[in-house]
């Protein structure tokens, strides 16, 4: 039979693990990881027979994607194109960032997949005898060292051309140059952080839906236990 288990330990965890997750996707979806040097509009002449003030505008690079301002516009966010600069694997700027997109992909799915597990913990709570907090917990720090990893070689790859043409010619590996590190790039560290605080925390959950409380509900033949 099973028992729907819900204690404060096991919700938070859960919250957090799916928190954790969109974070670390959402991070290394967007093109804001690094924010580049300041540049007019091609659109100045327009914009000045128009009477409009100048405004520069600063290009963002990410992994794979970046964001762009068109050429032919007038200035206003509708202006900003951002995709993919990359069609395929091979034509991610730099190989340093190849290795980042593999290890933050893997560390995400990992990620995703204890996301989607934990949110059944209130009716499973061991799998082939393994507590299934545990399972995910050292999950979750395989994860974290992916990403650390990850993170790591990212910045290895700012002396690349791409890298460069957004940040000036002084751009070099773990140098940026003219540019300023995104809230893509902060995102994914502080994802990672949450990571090993979920890894660690998940031994709180364990406790808590493990607890001698939690067996008398069950002996008392209750379903549904909820405890703080």
């Amino acid at each position: 039979m099973c028992h729907v288990i819900v204690t404060c330990r096991s919700m938070l965890w859960t919250l957090l693990s799916i928190v954790v997750a969109f974070a670390e996707l959402i991070a290394f979806m967007s093109a804001d990881w690094l924010i580049g040097k300041a540049k007019p509009s091609s659109s100045e002449d327009v914009d000045n027979r128009a009477g409009g003030s100048q405004e520069p505008y600063h290009p963002t690079l990410g992994i794979y994607g970046r964001c762009t301002r068109i050429s032919h516009m007038q200035l206003s966010r509708r202006d900003t194109l951002c995709g993919p600069y990359a069609e395929n694997f091979n034509e991610i700027a730099s190989g340093f960032w190849q290795a980042t997109a593999i290890f933050l992909a893997v560390g995400i799915m990992i990620l995703c997949a204890v996301a989607f597990v934990s949110v059944f913990t209130m009716c499973v709570q061991s799998i082939m005898k393994k507590s299934i907090f545990n399972v995910c917990g050292l999950l979750q720090g395989i994860a974290g060292l992916f990403l650390i990893l990850g993170l790591i070689l990212y910045p290895a790859g700012w002396g690349c051309q791409k890298a460069i043409s957004y940040c000036g010619p002084y751009a070099s590996a773990y140098k940026l140059g003219d540019c300023s590190l995104g809230w893509a790039f902060y995102t994914a560290i502080g994802g990672t952080i949450l990571t090993f605080v979920c890894a660690v925390f998940s031994a709180q959950a364990e406790i808590a839906t493990s607890s001698d409380k939690v067996q008398e509900e069950i002996e008392e033949g209750k379903n549904l236990i909820c405890l703080l």
